[in-house]
This record gives structure tokens, sequence and C-alpha cells, in this order.
């Protein structure tokens, strides 16, 4: 059992606050189709990877709880979405709680299974371009991010990069000096 540690655990929490943001941003104003995105054989649609996100999360929960975390299929998106941030909630609601003690370190839920949730929230984002809706871009050191908020009802980005087009090509890393122009 490894030691409560308050900073630590606060760290954590905003990272699942963080991953949802993330996946909501990804998610929001996705065509109804979204769901079912298949970009090839054998590559999990939206939905899958959201199931496998909550999965994911569910499990980092037993490590403090006990006990086996195996979510059924539910029957939409929208189901599925409110469940994943249900089980954020519950993860971030056990890292405050003292009488918990984890059977790993904090650093192994932020090198394990937070950060294997967050990759998947930049495949959600990936599979929206691949779907033919991209998401914008935005400098993420500005988002509103609270460990409160691990909810559906993520803020609008506080940063939007004012240059982002949805039928152009993503930018080099850097600064962008100049508007590209439409292609």
């Amino acid at each position: 059992m490894t030691p409560f540690d308050p900073a630590s655990r606060a760290m954590l929490q905003h990272f699942l606050a963080s991953i949802a943001y993330r996946t909501q941003k990804a998610l929001r104003g996705a065509p109804e189709s979204f769901g079912d995105f298949r970009a090839a054989h054998h590559v999990r649609t939206p939905y899958e990877l959201l199931w496998h996100m909550t999965g994911v999360i569910g499990y980092a929960r037993t490590f403090l709880r006990g006990g086996d975390f195996a979510p059924p299929r539910l029957g939409s998106l929208a189901l599925e979405i409110e469940r994943f941030h249900a089980t954020l909630e519950g993860l971030r609601d056990d890292f405050v709680d003292p009488s918990l003690r984890a059977s790993i370190t904090d650093i192994q839920f932020l090198h394990g299974p937070l950060s294997d949730t967050m990759t998947h929230a930049g495949q959600l984002a990936m599979l929206r371009r691949m779907a033919g809706s991209p998401v914008p871009s935005e400098n993420f050191i500005y988002a509103a991010v609270t460990s409160a908020n691990v909810g559906a009802a993520q803020p609008e980005p506080v940063a939007p990069d004012g240059w982002w087009r949805p039928n152009q090509a993503p930018q080099p890393p850097g600064p962008i000096t100049e508007v590209p122009e439409e292609s």
C-alpha cells in the first residue's frame, strides 16, 4: 500500500480534468455518425475507443478499491460519454479519499492508466480528422481546466488558434506568423 500524498493526488485529479477536457474537445460537435466511424479493419471506432477508455479508468479505480472492472457495452455513444465521465468522477473522488490506500504508486497511475487514457483522447481527435470533421487547434496552456470539472460540460477553448481552418492541412510546430492560405 502506498502512502496518501495530497499534493500528488491533486496533480492526478488535475490530469483527470485534462483528460475530460481533451476528450470532450474531440467529441464536441462531432457528426452523429462519428461514433461508428471505422478508419480501417480492426481499428476501434470512436465508440469502442471511448468504451475502452472507460474500462481503463475503471481499472485504475480497482487499485484503490479492489475488485474487477469490465464495463458492458452500452447502446450509444451518448450513453458511453455519460458513463466515461461518471467513471472519471469516481476516480477523481477516490483520489481525495485518504481512507483508500492504493496498491500502486501515484507515478504508476500517471504513466499507466491515466497516460493511456490521454493517448486515446488524442486518437479520438485524429479519428475526427480522418472522418472529415477535424477538431480546431488551440493553445492548451490557457485551457480552462479545473480539477473539479471532469464532466462532459467542458468550457470552450480560451485560446483557439485563429489561423486554423477545417479544410487545411495541419501546420508545422512553432509560431504561426501569418494566416495560411485556404486550400
